[in-house]
C-alpha cells in the first residue's frame, strides 16, 4: 500500500460508534502502525506453500539424469588450472578441462552449503534472510541501454546509475539494491566497478551485489565491503551476494571461476546460476532443460563448497523460450514457468536457496506486451518458491534496457506480493462474524464497524495505477501509466535523501577508490 492509498477514515455516525465492539479509533491506528511496518518490511515471508509441478518420481529421474551428465558428459572448467586442481582434489576425474563428477560427488560436497543464510545490510534493519520461506526482491541487472526519465533510450551513464540506486532505496517493493543496475559506458571498463559498488554504499542502505567481471573487481568489491563493515565481520557474515553466470551448455569460464573464489574465500554469497535460452543453450523440452540447469547449478555449487564449505550459495536459474523461427528470445510464456516452479523443487530438494524470474519481458516500452510478459515471470516467481528474485523490476527489451518508468511500476506491483502469499486471515477479524451479524441481511458493509476498523488495510492498492473516472482522467490530460511513472520517478528522485553514512568511513572509500583508479589502466590489453 502506497502513502497515497492512506486516506483518512470517514466520520462515524454515533449510533455506529456505540455499536462497535472494542474502539474503532484504536484498532484503526494499529492498522496504520501495522501498514507502515508492512512497507518497510526487509523481505518477505510466505505463509503458503509453493506450488509444485514436479512429482517426486519425476524429481527423482531429474536428479538421475544430472547425475548421468556430470559422471558421463562431465562439465568444462575452462582456463583456471586451480580450478581443475581443486576438483581433483576432491575426487573429480579431470580429463584435460573436462571434469567429471564421480555419481553422488556433487551432491555430497553441496550439502555443506547452508540452506539460509542473512545477507547483512549496513543497515541492520534491511537486512535480507535468503532462503527457507523467505523471498527478497531485487532489480534489473546487466542492460548497457537506459530509458531515462524524459523516455530516450540511450547508453547508460554513471548518473543513471546512481539514479536507479536512489529510486531502489525509496521503493518498499525492492529489498535489495542489487548489482550492475545498468553499464555506466562513460567510464573505463576497468574502473567503473568502484563507482557502482560506491554508488550501492553511498546512496542506499540496502543489501547489494559486487563485481564479477574480473578477479581483481571482485577483490575491490570485497575490499570496500571491509571499509564499511570492518574486516572481522566481514570474514564472519555474508554483506554481498554476487552473481556468477555459467556459460550454458556446460561450461564454466575463467572469469566467472576467478570471481567465485574471490568471493567463496571471503565467506560471501554466490548465485550459481545457468543461463539458458532453451532451444539453442539447452534441448527444447523442459524436462531436458532441467536436467542441464540442475547438472551445471550443482557443478558450480559444489565448486564452491570445494574452495570453502559453508561458503554461502544459491542455486540460480534463468531461463528463457526462444522464436524458433527468429532465434530471438521470449518472455512471458509456460515453458519457462515449468522450469522456474520445477527448479524450485529441485533446489529444495538440494538444499540450498533458489534464484529464478523477475519481471521479465521482450518489449521495447512499458506497454501491454511488457505488462502481460512481466505478470507471467513475476507470478511464478512468488508462486513457485523463488528466495532471491533478480530482474525484478525494470528490465526491458530483453534485458537490453533499464527503464526508469518500468522500474516503477513493477516495484508497484511488487508491494502486493506479500499479501499473495501471506495465506487468508482466519483470526477472529479475519473471520468478520461481528460484520455479518451487525449488517444482517440486504444492507451493504460499507458502514460496518469492521469496515471502518480495516478498511485502511483491507485491500491493496496500487500506488501509480488511475482508479478515477474516465472524465476525470480525461480532463487531467489522458495520463497513461508509463508517463505517470515517469513523472513520478523524476519526482521522487527530487525529493531523494540519503541515508546516513559515517563521514570517515565515506572518506576511506573515496581514499579507497581514488588509490585504485590510479592504479588501474584505462583498458584492458
Amino acid at each position: 500500500m502506497s502513502d497515497e492509498s492512506i486516506k483518512e477514515a470517514p466520520q462515524e455516525n454515533p449510533e455506529m460508534k456505540r455499536g462497535r465492539r472494542g474502539g474503532g479509533r484504536d484498532a484503526r491506528r494499529q492498522a496504520r502502525s501495522a501498514s507502515a511496518a508492512a512497507e518497510a518490511q526487509a523481505y518477505i515471508t510466505r505463509a503458503v506453500p509453493p506450488i509444485d509441478i514436479l512429482h517426486d518420481e519425476a524429481a527423482e529421474i531429474i536428479e538421475a539424469n544430472a547425475e548421468t551428465v556430470l559422471e558421463e558428459i562431465g562439465i568444462d572448467f575452462r582456463d583456471d588450472p586451480e580450478a581443475l586442481d581443486i576438483l581433483r582434489g576432491v575426487g573429480c576425474d579431470v580429463q584435460g578441462e573436462r571434469v567429471h563428477f564421480p555419481r553422488g560427488l556433487a551432491r555430497q560436497l553441496c550439502a555443506t552449503a547452508p540452506a539460509q543464510f542473512t545477507q547483512h545490510a549496513r543497515n541492520p534493519a534491511r537486512s535480507v534472510e535468503v532462503g527457507g520461506d523467505n523471498l527478497v526482491f531485487a532489480p534489473v541487472y546487466g542492460p548497457p541501454f537506459v530509458r531515462d526519465l524524459a523516455g530516450e533510450r540511450r547508453y547508460a551513464e554513471i548518473e543513471d546509475f546512481r539514479n536507479f540506486v536512489k529510486l531502489v532505496y525509496m521503493l518498499p517493493g525492492l529489498h535489495h539494491s542489487g548489482g550492475t543496475l545498468c553499464e555506466p559506458v562513460d567510464l573505463p571498463v576497468t574502473k567503473r566497478h568502484l563507482e557502482m559498488v560506491y554508488s550501492h554504499i553511498k546512496y542506499s542502505d540496502k543489501p547489494f551485489m559486487g563485481s564479477v567481471t574480473a578477479p581483481t573487481r571482485a577483490e575491490d568489491s570485497v575490499s570496500l565491503a571491509k571499509i564499511v563493515f570492518g574486516e572481522e565481520f566481514v570474514a564472519q557474515n555474508c554483506v554481498m551476494v554476487s552473481l556468477i553466470n555459467a556459460n550454458s551448455p556446460m561450461v564454466w569460464d575463467d572469469t566467472m571461476l576467478g570471481a567465485l573464489k574471490v568471493y567463496a574465500r571471503a565467506g560471501q554469497g554466490t548465485v550459481l546460476s545457468p543461463f539458458i535460452l532453451a532451444g539453442a543453450m539447452s534441448p527444447v523440452s523442459v524436462a531436458g532443460t532441467l536436467t542441464q540447469t540442475l547438472a551445471e547449478a550443482m557443478s558450480g555449487i559444489a565448486f564452491a563448497q570445494a574452495v570453502k564449505p559453508g561458503a554461502p550459495v544459491i542455486f540460480g536459474s534463468f531461463a528463457s523460450s526462444i522464436s524458433m523461427q527468429s532465434g530471438a528470445p521470449t518472455f512471458g510464456t509456460p515453458e519457462p514457468a515449468k522450469v522456474l516452479y520445477a527448479c524450485s523443487k529441485l533446489a529444495r530438494r538440494l538444499g540450498v536457496p533458489f534464484r529464478s524470474g523477475g519481471s521479465l519481458t521482450a518489449s521495447k516500452t512499458a506497454d501491454a506486451q511488457a505488462a502481460y510478459e512481466s505478470a507471467h515471470t513475476i507470478l511464478p516467481t512468488v508462486m513457485g518458491g523463488v528466495n532471491f528474485a533478480l530482474h525484478s523490476a525494470g528490465w526491458l527489451e530483453g534485458g537490453l534496457v533499464a527503464d526508469f518508468a518500468k522500474l516503477l511500476l513493477d516495484a508497484d506491483q511488487l508491494t502486493m506480493m506479500s499479501s499473495m502469499v501471506a495465506g487468508i486471515d482466519m483470526s477472529e477479524n479475519g473471520q468478520a462474524m461481528d460484520a455479518l451479524r451487525e449488517t444482517g441481511p440486504g444492507q451493504h458493509f460499507l458502514g460496518a464497524a469492521h469496515t471502518q476498523a480495516n478498511f485502511e488495510t483491507a485491500f491493496w492498492r496500487s500506488g501509480l495505477a488511475d482508479y478515477g473516472t474516465f472524465e476525470q482522467w480525461l480532463a487531467e490530460g489522458s495520463v497513461e501509466a508509463e508517463a505517470r511513472a515517469r513523472a513520478r520517478a523524476a519526482k521522487m528522485l527530487e525529493s531523494y535523501e540519503a541515508p546516513p553514512l559515517d563521514p570517515a568511513l565515506d572518506e576511506a572509500l573515496r581514499a579507497f577508490i581514488d588509490q585504485r583508479m590510479d592504479a588501474l589502466p584505462d583498458a584492458e590489453y
